[in-house]
């Protein structure tokens, strides 16, 4: 995930600070050909791209609505996808038109024409992923998530189409991401138990890693429950050799 934090302090919901449990996650896409987070996240802080129309979303009423929502999912100005933050997560939003607001964190997917499975795969990617670090901040599981269109069938948002005009153009459905949400946490929580070392074992592994010994993989994680394969060894031997040889 590519998290970076734009709040919209002169939109009146930011303004009115009125705060709430997080109790789930909605998931809503823009409606509108534009996948580029300016238009709706302002000002430029060196990422988003100048908005030389200044019709984002940091204004009291956006296009004379009163609407706020948590997060944006969209292109930066070089292209690449991020989602940026524009409401405290705590915050009670505009976003679903019905008590949804009172309960629910609400961020919107940037639409292009729907059609670029590309962007698609990108923006559903980071979504996954956004979804799966607001569980973890929330004590939340994959099914405490739902679309707008969902939110509208249980009563509690207005009746909106998204995000099942476009999910199923690239089939995915919600159940799909809800899947693939629970599949990221399983993740996590797997990544954060192989870099936990159990007590009979900690002051070796404490030892290896300042040691220099043990470094992990690309991302730091440890694997420490992981099978060990020949060339790992052959790595961690040399590391030991030019580290304490002293011949």
């Amino acid at each position: 995930m590519n998290l970076h934090q734009c709040f919209l302090t002169d939109n009146l919901c930011y303004q009115a600070g009125e705060k709430m449990k997080p109790k789930g996650i909605m998931v809503h896409s823009t409606g509108a050909n534009n996948p580029s987070l300016k238009r709706y996240v302002g000002p430029d802080d060196g990422f988003l791209g100048e908005n030389v129309y200044g019709n984002h979303w940091n204004t009291a009423t956006p296009g004379g609505r009163k609407a706020c929502v948590h997060a944006f999912i969209g292109k930066l100005e070089d292209g690449t996808i991020a989602t940026y933050q524009t409401l405290p997560w705590d915050y009670r939003g505009w976003h679903a038109g019905g008590s949804a607001n009172n309960t629910h964190i609400g961020f919107e997917i940037c639409e292009d024409d729907l059609t670029d499975k590309v962007y698609f795969q990108k923006v559903y990617r980071e979504a996954v992923e956004l979804c799966a670090y607001l569980c973890k901040q929330y004590d939340l599981t994959e099914q405490d998530i739902i679309c707008h269109s969902e939110g509208y069938k249980k009563g509690i948002a207005s009746n909106h189409g998204d995000v099942m005009h476009w999910f199923p153009k690239h089939s995915k459905s919600m159940d799909a991401f809800r899947a693939e949400v629970k599949a990221e946490l399983d993740r996590l929580e797997k990544s954060l138990a192989d870099n936990t070392a159990a007590s009979w074992s900690a002051d070796a592994v404490n030892w290896a890693v300042s040691s220099g010994l043990m470094a992990g993989d690309a991302n730091g994680n440890l694997m420490l429950r992981s099978p060990l394969t020949r060339e790992q060894f052959c790595v961690m031997l040399k590391r030991y050799h030019d580290q304490f040889h002293t011949a």
